[in-house]
């Protein structure tokens, strides 16, 4: 069983252009996100998704010159472009992360790998509901779930966002979450905009001793112990780009 992360990752982004091609630690940020993915145990095969459009060829540059395969899609059916890039890397199992959560914690991705892998679901998370930061949201379904949502779903917040029709009760599709010992839902570590991306650099600089690219999500938090003016950084509320697929479709 071949179990592939991909990862959306697009330059375009509204609210802070080119954000994954940021500098972080000496590296575009896509890239320090790609060396800590890497550190996986149980992740196979890592593929950057993007798009067609022109804006993404720095990015498709960028990411084949760090020895990653990129497949590029749809710029807005993001869906399609998803499944394209696990049908080409002939994956069993899919594990979706986005761009601009470059504190992923490899970790944290075994964990909901594990979880699917146990074999009596279709869908695994660590975000129904949230416990961990706003930034380390990991999504990990079979092959046929996302076979059958790519054939099925016809709603633009389904088709922008890759995983709410797997999502929805009514669909029938079998759920599992992770949880972890104590809810820190309410950090926010993904990076939407400029003070999202100062609170990650902030934490990037904060671990001591140590690669950030090694570091995991125990060495974030103790520097947000010894630093706890970084909490007011980033008032921003989750999931926000899905809520605006959602407003589009309201009469």
């Amino acid at each position: 069983m071949k179990t592939v992360a991909i990862i959306q990752a697009r330059t375009s982004s509204t609210r802070l252009p080119g954000k994954v091609l940021l500098p972080l630690a000496g590296r575009p940020m896509i890239v320090f996100m790609l060396d800590r993915v890497r550190r996986s145990r149980l992740v196979d095969e890592i593929v950057v998704a993007t798009s067609t459009d022109p804006s993404d060829d720095v990015l498709a540059r960028c990411v084949a010159g760090h020895g990653v395969a990129c497949h590029r899609g749809s710029l807005d059916d993001v869906l399609d472009r998803f499944h394209g890039a696990a049908v080409a890397s002939n994956a069993d199992r899919v594990v979706r992360l986005t761009g601009d959560c470059p504190l992923m914690d490899a970790d944290l991705v075994d964990l909901v790998v594990a979880r699917l892998a146990a074999g009596d679901v279709d869908y695994a998370s660590n975000i129904a509901p949230p416990s961990f930061p706003d930034g380390l949201d990991v999504e990990a379904f079979t092959m046929a779930a996302l076979e059958r949502a790519a054939s099925e779903a016809r709603l633009r917040s389904d088709r922008e966002h890759v995983t709410p029709y797997i999502r929805k009760a009514e669909n029938g599709f079998r759920m599992a979450n992770v949880t972890g010992i104590a809810d820190m839902s309410e950090l926010r570590w993904t990076v939407d905009y400029p003070d999202d991306f100062r609170l990650v650099e902030s934490l990037v600089a904060g671990v001591r001793g140590a690669d950030p690219v090694a570091a995991d999500r125990f060495d974030f938090y103790r520097v947000l112990e010894t630093s706890s003016h970084l909490r007011e950084f980033n008032q921003h509320g989750r999931n926000e780009g899905y809520a605006k697929s959602l407003e589009g479709e309201r009469p």
